[in-house]
């Protein structure tokens, strides 16, 4: 299952975004029923205005110490499984690639 793709430029992956939550945080990754990888993430903002989405820009920004304009939803804007681009190449891409990996060992759902 592969979970990020990564490009010349870019690195891809699917969130499963849950708003209105208690609290922000990046959870785990999880497999849907066809498969197909996807990092669940918490945030407090609610689903109104782009007000959550900013929210998971500024939460991945923070988790993975790069700026908030380098992050962007490309799909699924008023969805709660939306498709993140993040800008990044050479060994910024590898890191960021080890990074999003780790978040299965080291984030545990409630």
């Amino acid at each position: 299952m592969e979970r990020v793709t990564a490009a010349v430029d870019a690195v891809t992956l699917q969130v499963r975004l849950s708003p209105n939550a208690s609290r922000d945080g990046v959870e785990a990754w999880r497999t849907d029923a066809a498969g197909r990888g996807h990092l669940t993430a918490r945030v407090r903002a609610v689903p109104e205005k782009g007000k959550a989405n900013a929210a998971l820009i500024a939460l991945l920004a923070k988790q993975l110490s790069i700026p908030k304009r380098d992050i962007d939803v490309i799909r699924g804007a008023a969805s709660r499984l939306k498709t993140v681009r993040i800008a990044a190449a050479g060994p910024v891409q590898a890191r960021l690639v080890a990074q999003l990996e780790a978040f299965a060992d080291e984030r545990t759902p409630d």
